[in-house]
């Protein structure tokens, strides 16, 4: 061993010990990386993998679900409008009501014509059919209470993007999280024969 590093030659020498650190430094690397992997990765999956996988489904069951309540309405609302109306009607007499009406009088015996005058008064409770034309104002405000039924999806809110955005975060890091070793025994298997290779394999 010590020939083949040396050969009589420092240059090479130097090469022959480089080669020998760097593999030696390597593997001390790959135990290294190894080791810590049989630590970190078991926690992860089973810290951080329920973690993710429950905080996407809720992000998922938020987006799916509704905002159901009922509002109550307590308002005034102003109305001001005519209102056409045009109909016939009666109308009672509630004093009475004095006339004058001019009046030709015709003699007998062709004794000519009088033009005069009959005054009269129509007697109270006296009852007139009448011809009614005119637009009735309606200048009132209406109170007004409800009780409103309100069933908004979340999905139809402004809510949906920020959510739509978290699940789309969360949804592939619990998937990257779910293909993670469960045990150490994995870790090892991977790290000799390939992450994508499962349990059941053959490593040939």
């Amino acid at each position: 061993m010590k020939e083949w590093i040396w050969s009589g030659k420092p240059w090479q020498a130097f090469k022959n010990f480089a080669i020998v650190f760097s593999f030696v430094l390597n593997i001390f690397f790959i135990v290294l990386l190894i080791a810590a992997a049989t630590m970190i990765i078991p926690a992860l999956k089973e810290i951080a993998e329920p973690m993710v996988s429950g905080m996407n489904q809720s992000f998922t069951k938020i987006n799916e679900a509704h905002i159901v309540r009922t509002v109550q309405i307590e308002d005034t609302i102003p109305i001001n409008f005519d209102i056409p109306v045009s109909t016939t009607t009666e109308v009672t007499i509630i004093e009475p009501v004095p006339m004058a009406l001019p009046t030709n009088f015709v003699l007998p015996g062709g004794g000519g014509t009088i033009n005069g005058t009959v005054f009269f008064e129509l007697p109270t409770g006296t009852v007139l059919p009448i011809q009614l034309d005119v637009m009735v104002p309606v200048r009132e405000s209406v109170p007004v209470e409800l009780s409103v039924d309100v069933d908004i999806p979340i999905e139809e809110t402004e809510l949906d993007d920020p959510f739509s955005d978290l699940r789309s975060i969360f949804g592939p890091l619990g998937n990257v999280l779910s293909e993670l070793p469960d045990d150490n025994r994995e870790v090892y298997r991977r790290a000799i024969f390939g992450s994508l290779r499962s349990s059941g394999d053959n490593p040939g």
